[in-house]
């Protein structure tokens, strides 16, 4: 079996409609060259040679914080979050949920620029398996100065002309909100939300756990789901509801029920 690699700068699209129809193209001159038949002509959505990368450094002050009567001091936090990183680095369980939390950010942009996500989250865990196994996309360590770094690189296919960045108007807004100018632009803006992302899910798993976040969020759903309206009836409810440890949309209603005009709206 003969593998043949077209390596095809595409610009400011992502690509693929221009690389299959080159692939196709070429494919009876490598059956000339090659006496042989050409079976699959297709990219691959392993994109290494379109890698985005995002830096950060945080100053370990910045990380401190209080949370239901408890303070966590920025040093401490670092420590917990390269922690947390370490295992997720050793451990291909771990790093599944660890490359989740920065694809959450990842497929939310690329998604809102017309771009395609599926095609994101194959290369984009392909590329942490690329050694033979799976790990992390992100890497955080701590300073010698005690501040926390992270980095992250991974194949970013995206573009910001062709395809539904043309013909659709929501992707237009995001771009124009965006306010880049190149594909490369974009991929890095890209990479640096899934960075930002994975630092908010690490500092809360590290510290005051996952789930409180995940439950404030429940609560709020709950709550509009109930029938609330609004920034501040939906905020009070979903706090009473958090503060009974009753998050159920029997209860929301309750509560809902019993206030006149809607906390007294």
């Amino acid at each position: 079996m003969l593998v043949v690699h077209l390596i095809y700068d595409t610009r400011d699209a992502m690509g693929a409609n221009t690389i299959n129809t080159a692939v196709e193209a070429l494919a009876p001159l490598v059956e000339d060259i090659t006496g042989g038949r050409v079976l699959l002509r297709i990219l691959s959505n392993l994109a290494d040679r379109r890698l985005a990368r995002a830096r950060c450094s945080v100053p370990a002050g910045a990380l401190t914080f209080k949370s239901d009567g408890r303070t966590f001091e920025g040093r401490q936090v670092v420590g917990r979050i390269v922690e947390a990183y370490a295992f997720a680095a050793v451990d291909p369980y771990r790093a599944a949920t660890h490359n989740k939390g920065i694809m959450n950010g990842v497929d939310a942009v690329v998604l809102a620029t017309g771009n395609d996500w599926r095609a994101i989250e194959a290369g984009a865990h392909a590329y942490a398996a690329r050694h033979g196994r799976y790990t992390t996309l992100s890497q955080w360590e701590k300073t010698p100065g005690g501040d926390l770094v992270g980095t992250l690189e991974m194949p970013m296919a995206v573009g910001i002309v062709g395809g539904a960045t043309r013909v659709h108007p929501l992707p237009k807004v995001a771009l124009k909100i965006l306010g880049v100018q190149t594909g490369r632009e974009l991929a890095e803006t890209i990479a640096a939300v899934g960075l930002a992302q994975n630092l908010a899910a690490l500092r809360a798993l590290a510290t005051e756990g996952i789930q409180r976040g995940h439950m404030s969020l429940h609560a709020r759903q709950m709550a509009i789901a109930a029938g609330a309206e609004g920034d501040d009836e939906i905020e009070r409810l979903a706090a009473q509801l958090v503060q009974e440890r009753a998050i159920r949309l029997d209860r929301a209603q309750e509560i809902l029920g019993t206030l006149s005009g809607h906390f007294d709206k």
